[in-house]
């Protein structure tokens, strides 16, 4: 199965949308029901060509009385039953609605709760960065799974952000580049010292943490040398438990996760060192060069379960070429590495030269 991913305004209020997806040769569309803040281009909207999306949102109906201490945005720049609207139009056309849903990267909550918020070593909040070491987090992110299922009826769920932000991937114009801090340096500054987090860890560790930064260590495990195993242990916990209250949530539907097989990240795709059972497809990032993106598809699958899937979530945008001999090929590549399904971004930001690239690559595999 390939997957396409749209925005609920890509669909809603242009008749042609869903049939254009759907001549793309893919079988499923990734529906947002969640999102963060953005600012998207909507090349094919017979009534604009920008739009904003102010803050994070919830794309369907928000019941106050589902909720708890946190309640999700609504949009104004879209109908607030929007996913329902685009759903509605894209099962017309037979094709597989799958509920794309983030989870903890919302600035529009963390603004309204600092003290529900990753902190690094030296107390800097992350304001874009649900910490889901938080009953509070953890709740609003099984309301999140249980209200999109029981108001958006998808075929499937999508988690995105299934565990804690860090360092990169924020919303606002960034100027850190200037600090040449390296990766090592950014996976430092993604450990979190929150309320819930800090007395996790074993002692000093933050004095360890905040002494590292900016002092060129090769390595994660370098930097925390004999404090690795427990500060590992912290890290992939956060997520693996957010990961199983969520599967519990969404009982007998299908689960996708945005994951990656490496303990220490904190991005949209959560640490999965060990795999997950509870899922049905296990996608991993293909943003980058094909070499890395390859190996870490080889990671997932074998870190998968027999009937378990992968999917590669290909980037069809800049800097990628609108090129379709060249987009197959990195596809034909991710599959050779072990992914079963193609997860194509992004079918409602492309251009038409973008769409016709990503519809002959997918009739050339």
């Amino acid at each position: 199965m390939n997957v396409a991913y749209v925005y609920p305004w890509d669909v809603a209020g242009d008749p042609s949308a869903a049939a254009r997806i759907a001549d793309l040769g893919v079988e499923a569309v990734a529906l947002a029901a969640s999102y963060h803040s953005t600012r998207a281009a909507t090349p094919y909207h017979p009534s604009h060509r920008v739009l904003d999306a102010l803050h994070s949102a919830f794309y369907l109906p928000v019941r106050p009385a589902a909720w708890g201490r946190l309640v999700p945005g609504s949009p104004t720049w879209t109908p607030a039953d929007s996913y329902l609207i685009a759903r509605d139009a894209l099962k017309e056309q037979g094709l597989q609605v799958q509920a794309w849903t983030v989870l903890t990267h919302n600035a529009h909550l963390g603004t309204k709760f600092p003290d529900l918020v990753v902190r690094n070593a030296f107390g800097d909040p992350y304001p874009y960065a649900l910490c889901p070491a938080h009953p509070d987090v953890q709740d609003y992110c099984a309301n999140l799974v249980r209200e999109t299922l029981d108001l958006g009826a998808p075929d499937a769920l999508i988690l995105e952000a299934c565990g804690p932000m860090g360092f990169g991937h924020q919303g606002t114009h960034e100027k850190t580049a200037g600090a040449d801090w390296s990766a090592v340096d950014g996976d430092l500054l993604t450990l979190c010292f929150c309320t819930a987090c800090a007395d996790r860890y074993p002692p000093g560790t933050r004095d360890r943490v905040r002494e590292a930064v900016g002092s060129g260590f090769g390595s994660v495990e370098e930097a925390l040398g004999e404090l690795t195993a427990e500060v590992r242990e912290v890290r992939v916990s956060l997520s693996a438990d957010l990961r199983e209250k969520l599967i519990a949530a969404a009982p007998g539907v299908p689960v996708t996760l945005h994951a990656n097989p490496d303990p220490w990240a904190a991005s949209s795709f959560a640490a999965l060192p060990e795999g997950e059972p509870g899922a049905e497809v296990l996608v991993g990032n293909c943003w980058g060069e094909v070499e890395p993106d390859c190996a870490r598809l080889s990671r997932l699958a074998e870190l998968a379960t027999p009937g378990q899937r992968v999917g590669a979530y290909v980037l069809a945008l800049p800097p990628r070429a609108a090129d379709a001999k060249e987009l197959a090929a990195m596809m034909r590549a991710y599959r050779e590495a072990g992914a079963d399904e193609l997860h194509l971004y992004h079918a409602g930001l492309a251009s038409p030269q973008r769409l016709a690239a990503m519809a002959e690559a997918l009739r050339h595999l």
